[in-house]
């Protein structure tokens, strides 16, 4: 390729947002493949299938930038002017535009104005056209919500969605539970005499009454969304079918209402055979999806068949959520389909795979399990993020970044996501080939260019029940790693998001759900991220095994106030794990903090010393939320996730070791949270 295409795929690249090259995690920079820049342009809609065809693609989209004379999306910080950009060819600066902006609430303005009034920024020529810039102000005022501005001008009519928001997200008081702790243990691993092989939402209930029992303000667990367990078949928290929808799987059977009145449900549950699959279920030390599934499903569709068998009022209750949520009868089809098939969407035949079934591609019976399931998971989060919120911020929910390749919301909205590529990270020192995980990104212009539907609805599907949120993987705001099918992760690049957009729909949605948003900005992520979650106050997380300083008085660097302060992640071996697989410098540095805090000589050997030094030290710091990952106090050594072992490692496997009846009553456990509840009603400021 020679230098004068590269020069104009560097140009093309920038126009796309598609960066040409990065700064490694040491801080050398790496240049992006000319072939890798092709393929993530071509996945960004870009005319390219080769070298040759760059030219006529940079003058096509330099000439297309021009052709839209405004943004489809325009930022307003409350109480602030809005500032919009009108592109026109040279010479149209006269002339009236009218205005019409219709208010989210329903409310519309209308007006008009002189073109040539407005200032001109800038001039260009572009193609052999000159044009020019022209600002347009909205003047302070207008409502927090999501506005439609039109505006009819001589070259056509334009329409762009202005968000105005608060500056900065919801942020709990003191009084609302400002300064709280609260334990994590994913969903599956929480298990209990009455659960069928895997925590359920009872289970969660039944925890998160403990914990507040105790004083502390939330649980934390792993994603709870709709996932494939049957075929095709992917258990992972972070490879969801849905954003959107929960998973049938954490049902807690025993309050399901129709279960007083279903003969034939009654009589499954008390028969022999399965009682003794559900105590086989119980004694396995890993969760078995596929089974567990196929016994609560049999379970379920007995339920189901006697619901829809007659008229009651729980059925006319249900087809009025199932209208005023049109998509749930979607997916209850998409995944009687998907059973049908036997396969993802992504090998169905035309018609299916664009988004189009007919009766005949689908059981309606299995719609009506799907439908019917939805609602009543519907129903009992309902009720568990009401008793959650009575106590603090309650739930600690975590939003993934991606979701299945082959699931429904990549079939439903696929022009949200570039399929083809996938979402990852570059190489970094625990993973020196970089990392391919598998999912569609989102597509950065498809995205704003639906007013950011999609990821709209994936967020109050959450804020409805979190008291506080993590948002995967933050640094995805500002620019997302983008791997092209068929390369090695290490040949990715970055592509660019409006960062601006997303806090604004984050700090505007989270006040409206008064949800506190975590950002989870752990790795290699660049100072101007930190800089930008600050300035909206997303909340970051201090790991303290990430948090050694270099050069320092300090061994760790101290706990800031906006900040979610914890031991380790899903993705970490427990402390106990960490503490004996240490280096001697690190282990050292480590008890010469804890000397310093006024705790005496450490043993070595001494875990849980270490581990209640460690705890209480967050608890005692200035951070918003301290979370204590309960497999840590009893000095658990295996781990719940090792990224990148994939099927090789029992990842989202793994029962906690003690029956929740068991570990509420564990002294090591009581006293340590004790200690923490005190530590934390303690600090005022």
């Amino acid at each position: 390729m020679g230098l004068d295409t590269i020069n104009s795929l560097h140009q093309l690249a920038r126009l796309y947002g598609v960066q040409t090259s990065y700064r490694d995690f040491s801080g050398r920079r790496q240049q992006a493949k000319p072939e890798a820049l092709l393929a993530v342009l071509g996945a960004l809609g870009a005319p390219v299938a080769r070298p040759a065809d760059v030219p006529d693609a940079l003058r096509e989209r330099r000439q297309a930038e021009w052709r839209r004379a405004c943004e489809p999306v325009a930022v307003g910080w409350a109480g602030e002017h809005v500032y919009l950009r009108l592109r026109l060819p040279m010479g149209r600066g006269d002339g009236t535009v009218a205005c019409r902006l219709e208010l989210e609430g329903g409310e519309v303005r209308t007006w008009s104005f002189d073109l040539d009034h407005l200032p001109v920024l800038r001039t260009a020529t572009v193609e052999g056209v000159n044009c020019e810039v022209r600002q347009f102000i909205l003047s302070p005022g207008l409502p927090w919500g999501y506005h439609r501005l039109t505006l009819g001008l001589s070259a056509g009519v334009w329409e762009t969605l202005v968000i105005i928001a608060p500056r900065h997200a919801y942020v709990p008081t003191l009084e609302t539970g400002g300064r709280s702790w609260g334990v994590f243990l994913p969903l599956y691993a929480l298990h209990s005499g009455r659960s069928w092989g895997a925590g359920d939402l009872g289970d969660l209930e039944a925890l998160l009454r403990w914990v507040q029992g105790m004083g502390g303000g939330l649980v934390g667990t792993l994603p709870l969304l709709a996932a494939f367990l049957d075929e095709p078949f992917d258990p992972s928290p972070y490879a969801p079918v849905s954003r959107l929808f929960w998973n049938e799987f954490y049902l807690d059977a025993a309050r399901i209402p129709e279960l007083e009145g279903c003969p034939a449900a009654r009589e499954l549950l008390d028969s022999p055979g399965f009682r003794e699959e559900i105590a086989l279920l119980r004694a396995a030390p890993l969760v078995d999806y596929r089974r567990g599934m196929a016994l609560k499903r049999r379970f379920l569709e007995h339920l189901a068949r006697y619901f829809f068998a007659k008229e009651s009022w729980r059925r006319t209750a249900l087809l009025r959520w199932a209208a005023a949520h049109p998509a749930a009868r979607d997916y209850a089809r998409f995944r009687a389909a998907v059973e049908r098939q036997r396969t993802g969407w992504s090998t169905w035949p035309d018609r299916m795979r664009d988004g189009v079934l007919q009766p005949g591609d689908y059981d309606p019976e299995a719609e009506r399990y799907h439908l019917y399931t939805q609602w009543l998971i519907h129903e009992q989060f309902e009720v568990l993020s009401a008793q959650a919120r009575r106590h603090g911020p309650g739930l600690y929910l975590d939003l993934p970044l991606g979701v299945h390749r082959d699931g429904y919301d990549t079939w439903r909205e696929r022009a949200a996501f570039a399929l083809g590529v996938s979402g990852g990270a570059p190489p970094d020192p625990f993973f020196d080939q970089g990392q391919d995980w598998r999912f569609p990104p989102l597509h950065p212009e498809r995205l704003r260019e639906q007013g950011y539907r999609y990821y709209i609805a994936c967020l109050r599907h959450h804020l409805r029940h979190a008291g506080s949120l993590r948002i995967d993987h933050v640094m995805g705001l500002h620019r997302f790693f983008w791997v092209p099918a068929g390369m090695a992760a290490r040949d990715g690049v970055y592509v660019r998001y409006r960062a601006a957009e997303f806090y604004a729909i984050l700090a505007l949605e989270s006040h409206r759900y008064r949800t506190l948003i975590i950002g989870e900005d752990l790795g290699t992520v660049p100072g101007y991220v930190r800089r930008a979650m600050a300035r909206h106050k997303v909340h970051r997380m201090y790991i303290l095994p990430f948090e050694y300083t270099t050069g320092s008085r300090r061994a760790l660097r101290p706990v800031p106030a906006d900040a979610l302060a914890s031991l380790n992640t899903h993705d970490m071996p427990p402390f106990a794990a960490f503490w004996s697989g240490k280096d001697v410098v690190d282990r050292l540095t480590l008890r010469l903090f804890l000397h310093c805090q006024g705790w005496p000589e450490v043993p070595p050997d001494d875990a849980g010393t270490v581990l209640r030094a460690c705890l209480a030290n967050l608890a005692a710091s200035r951070a918003r939320v301290v979370l204590v990952n309960l497999e840590d106090l009893w000095l658990e050594t295996k781990p719940q996730n090792v990224p990148g072992t994939g099927a090789k490692r029992p990842n989202w496997q793994r029962k906690a070791r003690y029956a929740f009846e068991e570990f509420i009553q564990l002294p090591e456990v009581l006293e340590t949270l004790r200690e923490i509840n005190a530590l934390r009603r303690g600090r005022t400021g």
